[in-house]
Formats: C-alpha cells, sequence, structure tokens
C-alpha cells in the first residue's frame, strides 16, 4: 500500500473500495474508503466513487484501474483484453502489479473480515455514515 510509482496512496485506496464493494465487504468499504479520505482522495472523488467510470473527477488512467479492480473482483474473473489493454494504456507493468497486488490484498481482507464478521470501529463507522450510506452502506454483521 506505500506509494510507489505513478500509484498514488489515495488510488490505492479508492482501488480498495470498489474491490471491497464488489465482494461486499461493508467493514472493508468503510475502512477502505476511511483511508482514501485521509489519504488524499479528493471530496469529489469520495463523493462520486460509484460514478468513477464517467465523472470528471476522475482522470482516464484512474478510471481505468477501478474498471480493473471491479472485474479483478468479480467471481469468476472477468478481467477481459479490453479491461487488461485499458490498464496498459495508463500504467507500466511495475504500476500494474502494485494496481492488482491492492486489488488481490483486499480479495483476501474482504473474505476474512465478511466471514469473521469482524466489528467495525468508530471511526470508519462514521466514514462508512458520511460517504457510503446513501448508496446503500450500513455496515451490516460489522456494526454491534
Amino acid at each position: 500500500m506505500e506509494n510507489q510509482g505513478s500509484v498514488t496512496s489515495a488510488l490505492k485506496r479508492l482501488i480498495a473500495y470498489v474491490s471491497s464493494y464488489t465482494t461486499g465487504c461493508q467493514y472493508c468499504q468503510a475502512h477502505a474508503i476511511r483511508a482514501a479520505e485521509r489519504y488524499g482522495a479528493s471530496e469529489d472523488q469520495l463523493d462520486h466513487i460509484w460514478e468513477f467510470a464517467s465523472h470528471p473527477a476522475f482522470t482516464p488512467a484512474e478510471r481505468a484501474a477501478l474498471d480493473f479492480a471491479v472485474a479483478a473482483s468479480s467471481v469468476p474473473n472477468a478481467v477481459d483484453e479490453n479491461i487488461a489493454n485499458q490498464l496498459r494504456q495508463h500504467w507500466d507493468e511495475g504500476e500494474i502489479v502494485e494496481i492488482a497486488g491492492v486489488t488481490a490484498l483486499f480479495g483476501y481482507l474482504n473474505r476474512w473480515n465478511d466471514s469473521m464478521g469482524t466489528t467495525l470501529e468508530n471511526g470508519a463507522k462514521e466514514s462508512g455514515e458520511k460517504y457510503l450510506k446513501e448508496h446503500g452502506w450500513n455496515g451490516g454483521k460489522h456494526i454491534r
């Protein structure tokens, strides 16, 4: 998750969010959106994360990374030639490894926290309520 290459810490957290949203882990969604906020994602990006494919707050490179994260987080995996080509248009091999690494890490974290029903901490709950609630986020089994 360190900032290496052109993949910023904020974008890595947005990747973590869309990966978590795709798998349905509300615990990781709240933590990822809070971390994106803390690591410098713009308010516009946080408010419009569901519209990343078309909203002007996101660059074509960010869209390609987020599209990849959604496809790679889907079961079965939905990364196709078009998604891979879009990613390669904007990112070099090292950066693609970083993007895939974040997606893979959150594949593990999503499954762990959702399976274990990890209790959501207050700070992450606050960010979930601020940015995600109007789009159906409620903390689910992670709120006790």
